[in-house]
């Protein structure tokens, strides 16, 4: 039982650094054409999802309680990396008034990835609930955050669109980073 649990966690590891960067590539080619800071963003914490589930693998191929509080620091650094840049780079847009155009594409990609994030991640719950991995079980919860986000994501880019709120592109970048500061935090500490 237990290593059938271990190889299903290891390929929904897979499945989601593909996925990931998949996703990270997309999102920022996406906002990088229409200026959209938040899409750019997502796609930046599509890095440090790819990074955590690394720290997972990692960790659940060597399967020592030193190997995981690591992989939980390292991983929370890397939000606090995130976080920063995209706190920058959001209050610069937003300070200097910047215009995203409207993306349709952009809105299709982010619900097909709200969708897979949170497959992805009730999936990994479920098997770090039955491992009792802590390491599997935080990055379930990175998961699903990042499927939380995307809905974020989704609102700001909606709200452009349909009303014009530019703004909003910007503020869900800022939330974004202030979700991505917490978790930070929730790890190293």
């Amino acid at each position: 039982m237990q290593q059938t649990l271990h190889k299903k966690a290891l390929l929904f590891e897979y499945i989601t650094i593909a996925w990931n960067i998949f996703e990270g590539i997309v999102c920022v080619l996406i906002g990088i054409f229409s200026g959209s800071v938040v899409l750019i963003a997502y796609g930046l914490e599509s890095g440090v999802e790819v990074f955590a589930s690394s720290m997972v693998v990692w960790d659940l191929k060597g399967r020592s309680k030193k190997r995981e509080k690591l992989a939980l620091k390292l991983i929370g650094s890397a939000y606090f990396i995130v976080s920063l840049y995209i706190f920058i780079d959001a209050g610069q847009s937003l300070l200097a008034g910047k215009h995203p155009d409207k993306s349709l594409a952009g809105i299709i990609f982010i619900i097909i990835t709200f969708i897979i994030m949170m497959i992805l991640g009730f999936t990994k719950k479920n098997i770090g609930t039955q491992m009792k991995s802590e390491t599997v079980l935080a990055d379930a919860k990175f998961t699903l955050i990042d499927g939380t986000l995307a809905g974020t994501v989704l609102t700001g880019l909606a709200l452009n669109a349909v009303f014009g709120w530019w703004w909003a592109d910007q503020a869900m970048a800022l939330f974004l980073s202030g979700v991505a500061f917490r978790e930070g935090l929730k790890e190293i500490f």
